[in-house]
């Protein structure tokens, strides 16, 4: 057995009811003293109150998903003299920090209201012309993230899912990325443990405090292994549908995750048979496409809007930024036949057949 694993230093603070207490705690142990305060329109009344307790000099509450460059640079220029930036909100506002961080050297301190894990990588991403682009610097990686039950209890039980589903595609397609290895996929196993018996609560309509903090600790889980094993074929496409068509981020992570598992499993079944063992299913797909029918996720990219013209194109566009080491070579063809499973609903087997 060799391997070479990189594990990604943070703090985390997790309680309930006490966000604000911890906030604080993490801006004095960044040593920090003017705050650039991101937060989103959902996050706007946690936001209006960490102003009147942190040393805000701007603030910036336009955030949009997908991070458009020219959004990007907005938020850059109006750090200029701060020394950290407070994101509030889910992976967009997050997203927004880390390009901040990028760009003017800033600390981030993460405080998520979603399951997205954005908070728990050092990946960033943007959109400019259509295309997203993404990298890896370990300058974005949040230096502090606050978890607290209470910011992701407003969600609801339809966004909570989806969100949820968004944070499984991280364990799932951890397992096969570029740097998969034993530990990062013990650590994504058992986020996917965790996310999965939160979403089965909330398909037998049990939501409590208890069940999102276990989404919580399942999403944490699963983007740590994901920011350890790299990006694979499932959040290739994902970035590519979202940038190039401005499709939703986390219901296209949920439309797709079975339709890429269906495709990969037989090349890798031994790996793919342990989701399938945590689902209780003969495969990981169909377990997969089980859960996010349970919990009234999206089951069809023609849900969310995109034009069934437009696959020829998404395929070609895939083509490009097809992980070498994913478990099965795709040519254009089979992509194609792939987006249209996803794009019709049909079940994931139909996928299988690429």
């Amino acid at each position: 057995m060799i391997f070479d694993h990189h594990a990604l230093a943070q703090r985390v603070l997790f309680g309930a009811g006490l966000v604000e207490e911890h906030v604080r705690a993490g801006v004095v142990d960044l040593g920090a003293e003017r705050v650039l305060l991101i937060s989103t329109g959902s996050a706007r009344s946690l936001g209006d109150r960490l102003v009147r307790t942190l040393p805000v000099i701007a603030r910036v509450s336009d955030v949009r998903q997908h991070v458009p460059l020219e959004q990007g640079e907005v938020a850059v220029a109006r750090a200029k003299d701060a020394d950290v930036v407070v994101a509030v909100g889910g992976g967009s506002a997050i997203g927004l920090a880390k390009v901040v961080a990028r760009d003017a050297g800033l600390p981030i301190l993460a405080v998520p209201t979603t399951f997205s894990g954005s908070e728990a990588t050092n990946v960033w991403g943007h959109t400019v012309g259509g295309r997203k682009v993404t990298g890896v610097d370990d300058r974005v990686l949040p230096r502090v993230v606050v978890y607290d039950v209470e910011l992701v209890a407003s969600l609801s039980a339809s966004a909570a899912a989806v969100s949820a589903l968004n944070a499984l595609a991280h364990a799932v397609d951890g397992l096969w990325a570029p740097r998969a290895d034993p530990l990062n996929r013990a650590t994504g196993l058992d986020g996917a443990r965790s996310l999965i018996a939160g979403l089965r609560a909330l398909a037998e309509g049990t939501d409590t405090p208890a069940v999102r903090e276990r989404l919580l600790l399942g999403g944490y889980l699963a983007a740590t292994a994901f920011a350890s094993a790299g990006s694979g074929l499932h959040h290739k496409i994902c970035h590519v549908l979202g940038g190039a068509y401005d499709l939703p981020h986390a219901p296209t992570h949920a439309v797709l995750l079975p339709y890429v598992t269906a495709v990969n499993q037989s090349a890798v079944p031994e790996l793919a048979g342990q989701i399938a063992e945590l689902l209780g299913t003969r495969t990981a797909a169909e377990g997969l496409d089980d859960l996010r029918r349970s919990v009234g996720a999206p089951v069809s990219l023609r849900e969310l809007g995109l034009d069934a013209a437009v696959l020829p194109d998404a395929a070609e566009r895939i083509l490009d930024v097809v992980p070498p080491s994913n478990p099965r070579r795709l040519d254009r063809s089979a992509l194609e036949r792939l987006l249209r499973a996803a794009w019709s609903g049909s079940r994931p087997d139909e996928a299988a057949s690429v």
